[in-house]
């Protein structure tokens, strides 16, 4: 019977972080051990409060380590991740951080199971095709409308038919700047190419301030408009649903369990519900969520922003999705986040993304290429070391 041996987590990291919307800037990367089996995963968080929840001191009964709902227990089939998932569920309630340390266990897990039975994760979800996806480059908008003329122009020319623009100065000046910003992403974009918009929660729940930007939203014909406001905001989203017209809303990527995403697609009116594996609870979760938003008529969409081995997890939940179905492709990401792995999912020539075929989620990370972003992290309380950086290997 096989019993998980180790959970690791590593802190990696930029040599310098900036203070934009970039997430590729540092890694918390997973490693879960069973047997003579290892399966990867990466958490889509602040790296040390994670590590913290991993192995901080049980609070009371249902606040404790997450580390200790996963040692040692059986790993056979996928019936026993749903398991360890709700054992950490139930454990940890109280520890916030908890979904988000899940996520990379959960995702590891996936990926040791697959590993193990030498098979693709879509494949273990029973998806006998996965989708051919249609990637969008994500980034960040430009300091300058021109600027953002030459990022759209420049994805254009790499083939790309879809793209999001997002952060950055929008939102943050004048309606007629972000009207600027629109009309300069549109153009390098050409006519015929998919254009979304991501506000950053800008206005947090302001509907009015969200309500002014429609109009240029809707010259430009961009197909959303993502996270106007924060995630609970529901009444807000709601109110500008009504009003955006073919822009529809799109949000989601900041509900850190099932539930928050479900009342996104229940309450928030949105047409796109946007999910990251790595902040969720893993897989599992994400799995369960895009089968719910499908029975709503809502499109579910990863949120990727960081690694390859991050985006094929992002990508495996919904891997039954028709042909042609959109997903965040991040076009931007530091070095770390690149290096990360030693295959990178790239767009076919026709421009189209595709899951690999190799087991688990088909992609290994580079650890030799990992090593120097690594950080030293020691965690002692009360004189016992409770978490050490343990070796990349």
């Amino acid at each position: 019977m096989p019993i998980i041996d180790a959970v690791d987590f590593f802190y990696l990291a930029m040599p310098e972080v900036l203070d934009i919307g970039d997430g590729s800037q540092d890694l918390l990367l997973v490693r879960v051990q069973a047997g003579e089996h290892v399966g990867w995963g990466e958490c889509e968080a602040a790296p040390l409060p994670s590590i913290a929840a991993l192995v901080c001191p049980m609070s009371h009964s249902a606040c404790k380590p997450v580390r200790d709902s996963v040692l040692g227990e059986r790993l056979d089939s996928i019936a026993d991740i749903d398991r360890i998932g709700d054992r950490v569920r139930a454990n940890s309630l109280d520890l916030l951080q908890a979904d988000h340390v899940l996520s990379g266990i959960d995702i590891a897990l996936w990926d040791l199971l697959g590993r193990r039975e030498s098979a693709p994760v879509w494949q273990l979800l029973g998806v006998t095709r996965p989708a051919a996806f249609l990637p969008y480059a994500s980034v960040l908008f430009g300091d300058s409308a021109q600027e953002t003329l030459a990022k759209s122009r420049a994805i254009r020319e790499a083939g790309y038919r879809a793209a999001k623009f997002g952060w950055g100065p929008y939102g943050r000046g004048s309606v007629a700047e972000d009207a600027d910003q629109v009309a300069a992403a549109r153009e390098g974009l050409g006519p015929d190419g998919a254009l979304l918009v991501d506000a950053g929660t800008v206005w947090e729940a302001d509907v009015e301030a969200a309500r002014r930007r429609l109009p240029a939203l809707q010259a430009a014909g961009a197909v959303w408009l993502e996270e106007p406001f924060v995630s609970g905001a529901l009444d807000a989203y709601a109110a500008l649903a009504r009003e955006s017209g073919p822009v529809k809303l799109a949000g989601g990527e900041g509900s850190h369990n099932e539930w928050m995403a479900r009342q996104m697609i229940d309450h928030g009116g949105v047409g796109y519900v946007q999910i990251d594996a790595g902040r969720i609870g893993g897989i599992s979760p994400s799995r369960r969520v895009a089968r719910y938003a499908r029975e709503r008529g809502v499109t579910y969409v990863n949120h990727t922003f960081t690694s390859h081995l991050a985006l094929s997890a992002s990508l495996q939940p919904f891997a039954d999705a028709p042909d042609g179905t959109i997903c965040e492709y991040p076009l931007e990401p530091k070095s770390l986040a690149w290096d990360a792995t030693t295959g990178h999912l790239l767009p076919s020539p026709d421009g189209l993304l595709r899951l690999p075929d190799g087991p688990g989620l088909g992609v290994d990370p580079d650890l030799a290429a990992l090593r120097p972003y690594l950080l030293d992290v020691d965690i002692r309380v009360g004189g016992r070391t409770l978490y050490r950086t343990p070796e990349l290997a």
